[in-house]
């Protein structure tokens, strides 16, 4: 099984984009449950979001086959990834694009601004994506002297607020009505403080503002959610038209794709559309599909460049369980869902991908260098219920990927006294007789919780565990203490005298068997003689329990 440590492709860069965040999970997570606001913002949002998608789903009597169908095609993908790509370029050369590639994060965003600085221009408008966040793109071409605007009006909302997305389909999930209205006035121009925190109201300053962006952009950059092999087809779904705007309207359109993105024909589409949409924003289709195809003369941009992104996706590739996470379509369904999600929110993850794809993909794409690695932290924020497994339209096996990365990390990314640390247990643990004067002295441990009776710290090098966890006291006895006590060996007898059957030694009958003594003070067993069937219960009236 391939490992984290012995792959030959690179990582995602560290220290570069917006991937391996600056803090753990832990940590973030317990500055996030404490805001209150957002906590109910993401617990309205993602009710409403789940159950308006079960509604799409129900009305789908073939919604399991189109799963296994959009699961089997992104295996086809992955095993057939090379080739695909070949083609892919081939196609979208043979229409008058540009393909350009790039291994990591900092060489498409190098990409990017060259291609952007050939044109002259320092202002740009930007399509949602994923992979842009990903990269950090925003950033590097600020850096460069040049401005990217975000048109997607929840992209908008958290670029105005100098602030991070917080979910991949809805990134401002975590802002409400009052809080957009207040960026709106300090950050947009043209609003003031007549500007009502209602809908329509804030719609429409959004609206005009944009309006005027996209008439004077001449530079574009997207993502994709699909590019067809078979014809080089790129093709994006949304849902308010701000990305059709920019495919269409600018002179250069630049697209940033992930390797993984691809679809092997125009027919496989057919799937995907299907799925994206219900499982996302619970549409039975979405608003705006748009396809293009290299250039067209007198029709659109007429200067399409695509950079292909790994960024880790090939090393991620090469696990054998990992790569599943690789399937993902970006639909958020697992988000919605997640029970660790909708209280911790997503900028407790510290990565552009949260939730359960996030602690799935990211390990995968950044790898996980020591224990101290943010993205170490990120297997561990996940309960394990589910869920997720349940809603993803690509059937990806969420809980078995994020229990490979747990593996990994203690594998190859243990803090460096543990081991010793279990060393000395495994001792200890072996002989009765120290073990059990370690039990005998356990309870001063009782000293650390103070009034509170929880232990909220630890000392030395113990406290990374309290770091993740409030733990309670030790009891006053161990159970091998009160079971030797005068109350314990009282409840025994008493329990014998109303009946608890009395196993024989080994040897002498089956272990569970009632022994038919009288004087050992039981009663017997329901049709005691009685041979009963395996599994059968001795138990009368079960249902009634």
């Amino acid at each position: 099984m391939a490992v984290f440590s012995d792959t030959t492709p690179p990582r995602a860069p560290e220290g570069y984009g917006n991937l391996r965040g600056e803090r753990g999970f832990v940590e973030n997570a317990h500055v996030d449950l404490n805001k209150a606001t957002q906590r109910r913002n993401l617990q309205h949002a993602t009710t409403s979001i789940r159950a308006k998608r079960q509604n799409v789903v129900s009305e789908m009597g073939d919604w399991e086959e189109l799963r296994a169908a959009g699961s089997a095609l992104k295996e086809s993908v992955m095993a057939n990834m090379p080739e695909l790509l070949e083609q892919f370029e081939e196609a979208v050369t043979a229409r008058g694009g540009v393909v350009h590639w790039a291994r990591d994060a900092k060489e498409a965003n190098e990409i990017i601004t060259d291609l952007v600085r050939e044109t002259g221009e320092t202002d740009v408008v930007k399509v949602k994506s994923m992979a842009t966040q990903e990269t950090g793109l925003n950033e590097h071409l600020e850096s460069a002297g040049i401005h990217a605007q975000e048109t997607d009006l929840a992209e908008l909302i958290v670029q105005l607020g100098e602030d991070k997305p917080s979910h991949i389909l809805v990134p401002a999930i975590h802002r409400n009505r009052a809080e957009i209205r207040d960026i709106f006035v300090d950050k947009m121009p043209d609003t003031d403080d007549s500007l009502e925190a209602d809908p329509p109201e804030l719609a429409e300053a959004s609206r005009k503002f944009l309006r005027e962006q996209f008439m004077k952009a001449k530079v574009a950059i997207s993502g994709a959610n699909f590019g067809v092999a078979e014809n080089g087809v790129v093709n994006i779904v949304e849902s308010e038209g701000n990305g059709r705007m920019c495919v269409t309207m600018p002179e250069t359109l630049i697209t940033l794709m992930g390797i993984e993105k691809l679809v092997p024909t125009y027919q496989d589409l057919e799937v995907f559309l299907q799925l994206l949409p219900r499982s996302s924003t619970a549409e039975r289709m979405n608003p705006y599909t748009s396809m293009w195809t290299g250039v067209t003369e007198g029709d659109g941009p007429q200067n399409f460049h695509i950079v292909l992104l790994d960024n880790g996706r090939t090393a991620a590739m090469s696990s054998e369980i990992g790569h599943q996470a690789l399937k993902c379509i970006r639909c958020s369904a697992c988000l919605n869902v997640c029970p660790v999600y909708e209280r911790a929110g997503g900028h407790a993850y510290g990565s552009t991908y949260p939730g359960p794809i996030g602690i799935s993909l990211t390990p995968q794409l950044t790898g996980m260098k020591d224990h101290k690695d943010p993205s170490a932290s990120l297997p561990y924020a996940c309960s394990l219920c589910g869920r997720c497994d349940e809603v993803c339209p690509v059937k990806i096996p969420l809980s078995d990927v994020i229990l490979e990365n747990r593996y990994q990390k203690v594998t190859h990314a243990t803090p460096p006294v543990e081991s010793k640390l279990m060393g000395l247990m495994r001792v200890a643990m072996g002989n009765s007789t120290l073990w059990n004067q370690l039990m005998r002295v356990v309870f001063m441990g009782r000293i650390l919780g103070g009034f509170n009776q929880t232990i909220e710290s630890l000392p030395l090098f113990m406290s990374g565990w309290s770091e993740g966890r409030d733990t309670a006291v030790p009891p006053k006895q161990t159970f091998r203490q009160w079971f030797e006590s005068n109350e314990a060996k009282n409840l025994l007898a008493e329990a014998r005298e109303n009946g608890v059957p009395v196993q024989k030694k080994a040897g002498d009958a089956k272990l569970g068997d009632a022994e038919p003594d009288a004087t050992a003070g039981q009663a017997s067993t329901p049709g005691a003689g009685e041979s009963r069937k395996p599994g059968e219960s001795t138990n009368d009236s079960e249902e009634d329990n």
